[in-house]
This record gives structure tokens, sequence and C-alpha cells, in this order.
């Protein structure tokens, strides 16, 4: 077998690398990997669509071998036939996999796309190459992300926002024109990165996820802790998790790092937060004694008033995400008024607490992007008691929703399921909310589902109630993607009779 261990140290050059997963970010890697003079260059994927696709792409070197293996065990074997150094494997290969599990025993080394990126990464005129602020968790990323990336421009910085959002990173750091790189991890991505060494780095959250991915919650959170490790100046937690400060205690990172918590409440020392309806900074910029006794305004929260739902107060976790953006900004030397303009420029990507229609007095909103409970429950937080008609529902992914059910039963005035796995939240509402009307929406000859639900939801709407679709799972079995979910909600809700935007 190859020679993994040499290979983890040093460079791609001469090396045989295999790339397993041929979406985008895989076909990125082989671009990428062309250039970078390796001995042999195979990509792999479980879709024969999907090898076409990449062999019609022009993006794909015509020297690499393209191979369709769709069973996971003839994935593994196919691959290591090969005899790889470094296998650089996309998320959507679970840790589980026979892939995973034989590499391990074989001595070959796996990298996400995340770790070739920074060891691709081009350098400056000076010799130089571009931080990364990284930040994870299991709600929020793309949000933070992209306040982070709007406040580092604000600043005058090339600052893309990369990594699980917007153009593969591989790319993005290869072409080196960045000044500084805004990094979304997922815990996928994470689970195969070795090497990264932020500048500053942050875990938002954390709630179970992606159990059937990583195996065990165990797992799940070892990998979001992996986002800390060797980071530099910097590890940001969110002291309203407590968890995330519990990673940081144990993360191996370089001397001299600091730990700075970010809270929605009043901060302490070496804290962001809240006072009355002001984000201040006890962490940076000041001396340490004034910072005893004062605080740096960095922004308030009428100037995040355009990312509030229907004209609501701007949600708690909203606030959050800005302030973790601002703690990962201030450690890369961001001033304060950047901050704030940034945080006043940012407009936040589709399906995200998005208003898509007001009707009747009913306005209807899209949170498709909510995939967990963990989300959901950010989203239903945020609206009066007895004003949310829930259109929830998805693929599960194992969870069961007691807990989101039971804290949030009394913002509810009825719920419309969606998707093929509808009896986890069936269940949970029978327990906790058995008062409620519940309505299971199916496509059928009369309508597609969301336009079934959408009809359902608003005939149990009052004026002033907002439709919610917030759905708390994840959307392959009714849907390509939560895009193509929150686009079917936007078009049934805008189509209803008398609807205006």
């Amino acid at each position: 077998m190859g020679h993994g261990d040499a290979v983890v140290t040093g460079e791609v050059a001469g090396a045989r690398v295999a790339v397993v997963g041929l979406g985008a970010s895989g076909r990125a890697a082989l671009d990428v990997l062309g250039t970078a003079g390796p001995a042999w260059l195979g990509g792999y994927d479980a879709s024969a669509e999907a090898v076409e696709t990449a062999r019609a792409s022009g993006e794909v070197p015509a020297s690499a071998e393209l191979v369709a293996a769709p069973d996971p065990q003839a994935l593994a074997e196919v691959v290591l036939r090969q005899e790889p150094d470094v296998v650089v494997v996309s998320p959507g290969v679970p840790a589980v996999s026979p892939l995973y599990t034989r590499a391990a025993a074989e001595g070959v080394s796996l990298w996400s796309e995340v770790e070739l990126a920074w060891r691709l990464q081009a350098r400056h005129r000076d010799g130089s190459r571009a931080p990364w602020l990284t930040l994870t968790g299991t709600n929020g990323k793309t949000t933070t992300v992209s306040m982070l990336a709007a406040i580092l421009t604000a600043a005058g910085e090339r600052a893309p926002a990369a990594g699980n959002v917007g153009t593969p990173l591989v790319r993005v750091a290869a072409e080196g024109a960045a000044d500084v790189l805004a990094v979304e991890l997922s815990s996928f991505q994470l689970h195969s990165t070795v090497s990264v060494s932020p500048e500053a780095s942050a875990c938002l959250n954390l709630a179970p996820d992606h159990l059937d991915w990583h195996g065990s919650y165990e797992a799940y959170r070892d990998a979001k802790a992996r986002v800390y490790e060797r980071t530099r100046l910097a590890c940001v937690y969110n002291e309203d998790d407590p968890v995330t400060r519990t990673m940081v205690e144990h993360a191996d990172v370089v001397e001299g790092c600091r730990a700075v918590g970010t809270t929605t409440g009043a901060p302490a020392l070496g804290q962001l937060g809240v006072v009355e309806d002001y984000l201040l900074d006890r962490a940076f910029g000041a001396p340490a004694a004034r910072r005893r006794h004062a605080a740096v305004e960095l922004a308030t929260t009428a100037d995040l008033a355009h990312l509030a739902p229907a004209d609501r107060a701007v949600p708690q976790h909203v606030v959050a995400d800005a302030l973790a953006a601002a703690a990962l900004a201030r450690a890369h030397g961001v001033a304060p008024e950047h901050v704030r303009q940034g945080l006043v420029e940012y407009r936040p990507g589709a399906h995200r607490i998005e208003l898509v229609a007001e009707i009747d007095g009913v306005a209807y909103v899209d949170d498709s992007k909510a995939t967990n409970a963990h989300a959901a429950g950010a989203s239903l937080g945020a609206l009066p008691e007895c004003t949310v008609v829930w259109i929830a529902g998805g693929l599960a992914k194992g969870a069961r929703f007691d807990d989101l059910v039971a804290a949030h039963r009394d913002k509810l005035r009825a719920v419309v399921l969606i998707g093929v796995d509808r009896e986890p939240l069936r269940t949970a509402l029978a327990r906790h909310a058995g008062d409620l009307p519940v309505i299971e929406a199916v496509p059928g000859e009369d309508g597609d589902v969301m336009t079934r639900a959408v009809a359902e939801a608003a005939r149990l709407a009052r004026p002033g109630d907002t439709v919610l679709m917030a759905p708390a799972s994840a959307s392959m079995d009714q849907f390509r993607n939560y895009a193509e979910r929150g686009d079917a909600f936007a078009r049934a809700a805008r189509s209803l009779a008398g609807g205006s935007r």
C-alpha cells in the first residue's frame, strides 16, 4: 500500500491521489490537483451520472481515471486497489463507511477538500498566505460566515466566504487572490482535516445532528471540536452553550492563543455581548485595564433590524451569529466601525427566515434551511405565542422531536406535516401538543405536497399569524435539496388567491 504517513507532512507532487465524490468540490479538487504534479490521479463516485458530468465539465484533467462504484464496499475496493498515497474524500462518504475503515487499517491518508485547500494554498508575492478565520456549529454557519465576509469586506479586505458555502475552497485557496478567508466548516469536512492552523476559530453551538454519518453524538461533537485545533490567536466560544467552552479548554492550540466568549447577555471581561440594545466588545481593542470598566461599542440591534422576520424583534440567534462574526473579525484586527458597517450591509441568503409573502394579514416565512430541531427551535422561539402554523417534516435522520415540541408548543396554532418520515414529529406532537390541529399533507392528484401543505396552512391561519416552513428535517425525501423545498414553499404561498408580496 502507499506511503500515506509521508504524504501527511509532504506535498502532493509525485504522490498517487484519489478523489472520491465528483460534485462541485470534487471536480475542483481534481482540477487543482492536475497542476500540482501528482504521480497519478483518479476520481470516483457512487453515481455513474456524476462521473459523466465530471468528464463533460472540462474541469477534470484528461489524464485522470474516472470510475463509478455504487456499492460502498466496491467503492472502497476499487479506490484502494490503486494503492493511493492519499484519498481526498467528499462529505457524501460517511465516516462509518468501508472506505474510512479500510483506509485507516491500510495506512492511507484521508483528507477533506479543506485539508487539500490548506496544503495547496497559493502564496502572495511576499511569501505569505492568506490567514483563515474558520467557524462551525450545528446551526447558523452560513449566516455567520456571510456576516464575517461582509465585515471583512467593509474593512477593505478581499475576503470571500468559502468552505461549506460558495465557490469550492480548494479553488479559492489555489487562486491566492484573497487577503483573508472566511471559512465555513461542516463536521464532515472537519472529520478529515488534520493540519489547518487558523488565525481565529469558532464553534457557534452544538446539538445532535448527522448521527447517521458520524455514528454517534460523541463522534459528531469531537469532529466539531477540531475547528479549534492549532488556532493561533483566538478561539471564540458561545458562553450560552457550555459545550463549546469545553471544546476550547481541551483544544491543542498555538501558545498564546486566547479564549474569547460571546453571549447574548451582558459580557464579562474577555467576552462580546449585549447590554440593552448595544453589541459590546470587552475582549479586543482597548487596554485590559480599561476593559475592566468599559467596553467598545460595535453595533446596535437596530443595525440588524433588516434580519428580523416580518418586522418583528431581531431573533436572539441572529444576534448570537453577529457577535460570533464580530469576534472573529476583531481577532483579525477589524475596527469597530467596520463591524457595524458590515452588519448593516449584510443581506441573508435565500431560505433563511425569509418573508416570501403576506396574504390577508398572514406572513409566510421560508426557513427551509432549518434542517434540524435546533434550527427550527430558533425560528419558532422568535415568534409570539399561539401565532404559528408550522409546516414541518422531511427526512428525520434518526432524530426525535419531543424536546422541540415541548419547548415551543405555546407558539403553535396548528401544524402541517410533510415528508415521508412523519412518524417522529407525529409522535412528539401527540405527546406534548395533543390538542393542536395536525394535518398531514401528501402529494395527490390535486397538487404536489407543498401546494397542499400551504393551502392547509392558509386555511388554519388567522390574521396576524405566521405560516412558518421550518421543517426540522432534511429535504432529500421529497426534494433535491433545501433550496428546492424553499422555492416550492414560496411559489405555493405567492400563488394563493389574492396573494401579494
